[in-house]
Order: C-alpha cells, then sequence, then structure tokens
C-alpha cells in the first residue's frame, strides 16, 4: 500500500457545519454555498499509482486520504465534503496533468451499503484544483445514477444529464464508468454487467485550456462524515476513441 499524505481521520461532530452545507433530507432542503464562498484546496505533489498528485478540492471539513494497492490496482479514497455540486466543490481527487484528447476509465465500487445515497464517484477533467473551477465529468451515484456533468465556466453553478436505471436495471450499480475527452467533445461511456464499454448519451462541449486536470475522485455528501470509494483497473490515455476498443478482460492500468 502506498499510502496519501493526509492521515484518514474519523467523523469530528465538534466541527461547525454551516447550514447551507448540510446534505438534504426529510427535514432539510440543501441550498448552493454563498456567493463567494471558498476554501483553498490543499494539494499533495506525490504520485500515487499513476496520477502526479492528489487534492483535497475545496478543503472538505474532514481531511481526505487514498491508497493505492499495486497488487491490485486499486485506488482506495475515503472523503467527506458536502457535495461536487452548485457553484463548488469538496472532494478527495487524484490527478495527472495532461493536455490534447484523452481516454479514462475505472471500475467503481461503493461499498459502505449504508451511504449518503448522493454520495459519488467521479472521473474528471477540472481546469485547476480550485473548488469553483471549470469541470466535466462521469459520477457514479450510491443510487446507482449515473450523470455527465459540466461547470461550463469558473463558479457556474453545474448543469448535469441524468441517467436512471429500472425494471430488470433496478438497483444495478455500473461496473465500470469511462470519460472521453476528443477535442472540445465530451462524451461518457457505462459497463453496467460487464459488457463491452458502450456511449450514454450524447456528447457536451466545452473547452479546457491546455494543460488540465484528469483524474478520478469521491465525495461522500456528508460535510464531516467520511465514505470511501474502491476506483481499480483505471485505464487512461492520452487519446480518444480507447473506451470503446476496450474489452472487459483488457482492464489495464496505463497512462
Amino acid at each position: 500500500m502506498l499510502p496519501a499524505q493526509a492521515p484518514q481521520q474519523q467523523q469530528q461532530p465538534n466541527v461547525a457545519v454551516p447550514d447551507w452545507a448540510q446534505p438534504g433530507s426529510s427535514t432539510h432542503t440543501q441550498v448552493p454555498p454563498p456567493a463567494d464562498f471558498h476554501r483553498p484546496t490543499k494539494t499533495w505533489n506525490n504520485p500515487i499509482g499513476i496520477f502526479d498528485g492528489q487534492s483535497d478540492v475545496g478543503s472538505a471539513l474532514v481531511p481526505g486520504s487514498a491508497e493505492y494497492d499495486d497488487s491490485t490496482r486499486t485506488y482506495t479514497i475515503r472523503s467527506a465534503g458536502y457535495n461536487i455540486w452548485y457553484t463548488r466543490d469538496e472532494f478527495r481527487f487524484l490527478w495527472k496533468k495532461m493536455s490534447g484528447d484523452i481516454s479514462l476509465a475505472a471500475d467503481v465500487k461503493l461499498p459502505n451499503t449504508n451511504g449518503y445515497g448522493d454520495r459519488k464517484a467521479v472521473l474528471v477533467i477540472r481546469q485547476s484544483l480550485d473548488d469553483d473551477s471549470k469541470e466535466a465529468m462521469i459520477g457514479e451515484h450510491g443510487t446507482g445514477m449515473i450523470h455527465l456533468a459540466q461547470r461550463a465556466s469558473t463558479g457556474a453553478d453545474i448543469t448535469d444529464m441524468q441517467y436512471r436505471f429500472g425494471g430488470t436495471l433496478n438497483g444495478v450499480h455500473a461496473r465500470r464508468i469511462g470519460i472521453e475527452k476528443r477535442g472540445d467533445s465530451i462524451a461518457i461511456f457505462v459497463s453496467l454487467q460487464g459488457e463491452p464499454m458502450h456511449q450514454f448519451g450524447p456528447p457536451i462541449q466545452i473547452h479546457f485550456n491546455e494543460p488540465f486536470y484528469v483524474g478520478i475522485g469521491f465525495c461522500s455528501h456528508l460535510p464531516v462524515t467520511p465514505d470511501t470509494a474502491v476506483i481499480s483497473h483505471v485505464l487512461l490515455e492520452n487519446t480518444a476513441g480507447k473506451l470503446e476498443e476496450e474489452q472487459p478482460s483488457e482492464h489495464s492500468e496505463s497512462q
């Protein structure tokens, strides 16, 4: 195991949590952060697996952590954070600086069956490490929902396209998710049950100045309660078109 710089920490109930950061419930509606509210991101420029470094984007009230197991090609990410939404984010982000076209895919598991429903593991492209950065991402939520989301400019509200599953797929969580950058076009790819990756929905158009940040992350959607995502068999290629070529047995870590 290769531990992250910041140690794992347990819930800190004595930390003051602003009302806007509390998660939605039957008695509370989550609202956007106040205008111009920010926390500086904390960054560790130490390689972890194929990534150049990692950051607590938006500095959640409880620090995150990450570990990499080379024998299983698995990243275990632990993070609190109010959300990856609205005008700013709070999540643990493992990243690599890149330019050009991108293919990024990974297997995702959210092992805590009692976690908050809107917790999310993400594969994301960000312009910067600031909490309000322009970004595009595929997110897999605790409920199984998949979305292609974007913050079209710094400090803008996130918008998304959401995909939920019912019928015989009710309760299914995608085994593998991916995001592709081809010029300014961003598309998402999914393997629900081990079938070859296939594109979900239409692409979006968003321009990133080079270089930008590409990587994996997780947010518990709870401001002071960390949760865990297990992200494995990461494929990261500096070209587009690799996700549809990938077969389930070919999952491999690359850069």
